[in-house]
């Protein structure tokens, strides 16, 4: 089901005092129409679905509506609009159709010019907003290709069974990709030895995958994964990224299904994301797993709007 943008949700202090320059987020924030200008679009999907069947912790259904929250007070520091494009909602377990619908309002917004950037919910996302971009390249960019970077603990690339999950995105994206004739273009930032199974990093090497683990991921070893990253980037004409908030240390990112027992430390991943954001070729971002239930003073939570925050403002 596809809900309307709930403006009531975007408020904080103002400093009218400051002009311009002291607006936040909620003050520049409008519903969006799709005859507006091209501008940053946000889109919530509020979905546990993907986390029950892969045995998690639900509550990231509630997300979208605290990332909002969390996101009000940011400051207007970009000068592209800034719309609300609603939510996405799951409805009696229907965790396919939401998926369909996410993507299809996804090519909506990129066929508006629009940047989407999607707040779940579980990793469930990643498959709609796969059939959203994908749908969006076939229309408009037939003979381009897609990278998909993705920070996470995990590989998320299990095997349905039956049913896709927050587990199993990436597998069922190289299905659509092998289906469709398209290279499967996947690399997985932070991974977790801890976190996944021989036959999960075996699955990443049958498909191509590449991956770089959270232990690689130093101070004195972070140019060396910045190279890595780019080269990854110079392959593809365009690049879907998200960010799974289980890549954080959990003492960090408490607030998600699967808490990571190591992960990438804030400052690590920032020029990290910097690297990706700077390349001009991201269309798309989503944030996934984000848990309220588990946040501890809504620390985590502005953890995650600084996330959005740096997406924002690296794409407008």
């Amino acid at each position: 089901m596809l809900q309307l943008a709930d403006m009531r949700l975007w408020s904080g202090r103002t400093d009218s005092e400051d002009g311009p320059a002291g607006e936040r987020w909620h003050q520049r924030i409008s519903p969006l129409q799709l005859d507006n200008p091209p501008g940053l679009a946000i889109l919530g999907f509020a979905s546990d679905e993907g986390v029950r069947r892969n045995k998690g912790r639900i509550g990231a259904a509630k997300g979208p509506r605290i990332l909002r929250l969390a996101m009000a007070g940011l400051p207007a520091t970009f000068d592209a609009p800034l719309y609300d494009a609603g939510n996405v909602k799951v409805e009696k377990e229907d965790l396919e159709s939401a998926q369909a619908l996410l993507g299809a309002r996804i090519t909506e917004l990129l066929s508006g010019g629009h940047f989407p950037l999607v707040l779940g919910g579980g990793h469930e996302i990643a498959f709609g907003s796969y059939q959203g971009i994908a749908r969006w390249m076939r229309e408009e960019h037939r003979d381009k290709t897609l990278g998909i970077i993705n920070f996470d603990a995990h590989l998320d690339l299990r095997i349905p069974s039956p049913k896709g999950s927050s587990g199993t995105p990436f597998y069922q994206i190289a299905e659509q990709c092998e289906i469709n004739g398209r290279p499967f273009n996947y690399l997985c930032v932070g991974a977790a030895d801890n976190a996944n199974t021989p036959a999960l990093y075996h699955r990443a090497d049958e498909l191509g995958a590449e991956v770089i683990r959270d232990r690689e991921i130093t101070s004195w070893h972070l140019q060396r994964v910045q190279e890595r990253i780019l080269r990854f980037i110079q392959g593809v004409d365009f690049v879907y990224l998200t960010v799974c908030f289980d890549v954080f240390p959990a003492a960090v990112m408490p607030a998600v299904s699967a808490p990571s027992g190591r992960g990438v430390p804030l400052e690590l991943f920032e020029p990290l994301l910097d690297t990706v954001l700077e390349t001009g070729k991201v269309c798309l971002a989503d944030m996934a797993e984000f848990n309220p239930y588990f946040d501890i003073e809504d620390h985590a939570a502005r953890t995650a709007a600084r996330i959005g925050f740096q997406i924002a403002n690296g794409v407008t």
